[in-house]
């Protein structure tokens, strides 16, 4: 008799520990609903691995940088609805006079998988305090160029971003 007790208690705790991790998570997020300006800022990738990543040039790999970077910055402004997006013109814009919300990319870095690591802070620029992060996100990469892939893993980042600014589902 014992064992069928710890046995569906054991069964209980596995059903209810991903519920209990989700609403944990959930009451993490701040509500952002209040913060109608955003500062996107610019995803880094770091000029200086150009050779390794199969680059030609650092002009070439620049230029895919700023081409990721300008397609990732328009999408989130199209799914951002409600909300005035400031973009990045560049990796040293961080001009957020007027907004309300930074979204900042940090530890950001791309291996030879072609897999994109990326962290994403949320400022409150009333405050000046980081309320919400994304940490160490290592996205799956896929099979695909370079470009390819960086566009696709920063389609996930901007859903993500999406949810916790917005607090609702895609």
């Amino acid at each position: 008799m014992k064992r069928v007790v710890i046995a569906i208690t054991l069964l209980m705790m596995c059903f209810m520990l991903p519920r209990t991790l989700e609403a944990r998570e959930k009451a993490q997020i701040p509500d952002m609903s209040n913060m109608n300006r955003i500062f996107l800022g610019w995803v880094d990738l770091g000029v200086g691995s150009y050779k390794d990543l199969g680059y030609d040039t650092r002009e070439d790999w620049e230029s895919v940088i700023a081409t990721e970077n300008t397609g990732f910055q328009e999408y989130f402004q199209t799914k951002m609805t409600g909300h005035t997006v400031v973009v990045a013109k560049n990796k040293d814009d961080v001009n957020t006079a007027g907004n309300d919300l930074y979204v900042k990319f940090v530890d950001v870095s791309v291996d030879h998988g072609y897999r994109l690591h990326i962290s994403v802070q949320l400022i409150d620029l009333k405050t000046n305090t980081v309320i919400a992060t994304i940490p160490n996100m290592k996205l799956n990469g896929h099979f695909c160029t370079l470009k390819g892939c960086l566009a696709k893993d920063l389609d996930e980042v901007n859903e993500k971003l999406q949810l916790m600014i917005k607090g609702t589902k895609k």
